[in-house]
């Protein structure tokens, strides 16, 4: 069994016990009486204070309020630590799901030749099927940023030769002295992507 004051507290959510805010087990529940549940959900009826704490003892449970402002406050008979422990496995499964998109820039030059043109595009290609966004920055010099045409140019050839991994989420635009466009992985391909692996494995 747990004993003290731990925050935060429990709640129902969908037949769900989940954790709030402020809740107290065992003898830091400071009240006359509790509607007491069983570990397996069955209403127990209301019951003074130290006769749910011993049915706690009797049963090796933690006596928790899980509905501390209900009256008489309802109290649940569990296994706090297991429950603890449940709970933050669950979490940490939900944050692995959690897909963080981060976005990656590749920086190119107007005048930019042929082969460093392929690789700064293998690079991109590379982050889109990671999953993440590509800020395609064009970098101009001097008089060049009279000629945003060039870097329009080099922009629609790198978003159609990753087509097929991408879609344009942001237009070129000349943004002080660079043209920027923002690539996103498409939605189709990343399922393609994951069809490919699994046929491989």
């Amino acid at each position: 069994m747990i004993s003290g004051f731990l925050q935060p507290a429990l709640h129902f959510s969908g037949g769900e016990l989940l954790i709030s805010k402020d809740w107290r087990i065992n003898e830091d529940i400071r009240v006359k009486e509790v509607r007491l549940v069983s570990e397996e959900g069955e209403q127990l009826g209301i019951v003074p204070i130290r006769d749910a704490m011993a049915i706690a003892i009797e049963k090796g449970l933690d006596l928790v309020e899980v509905a501390p402002s209900a009256k008489p406050p309802v109290c649940r008979l569990m296994d706090f630590g297991r429950f603890r422990f449940e709970q933050s496995k669950r979490e940490k499964e939900a944050r692995k799901k959690q897909k963080i998109i981060s976005v990656k820039e590749v920086k190119l030059r107007p005048n930019i030749e042929d082969h460093d043109f392929e690789v700064k595009a293998k690079n991109a290609r590379r982050f889109l099927s990671a999953g993440d966004k590509v800020k395609v920055t064009i970098m101009f010099r001097g008089r060049e940023i009279t000629h945003p045409d060039l870097g329009e140019k080099l922009s629609v050839k790198l978003a159609e030769q990753l087509s097929d991994i991408s879609a344009v989420e942001k237009n070129p635009k000349v943004e002080g002295k660079n043209m920027v466009m923002i690539l996103t992985p498409r939605l189709d391909a990343d399922k393609s992507h994951k069809n490919e692996k699994k046929e491989e494995a």
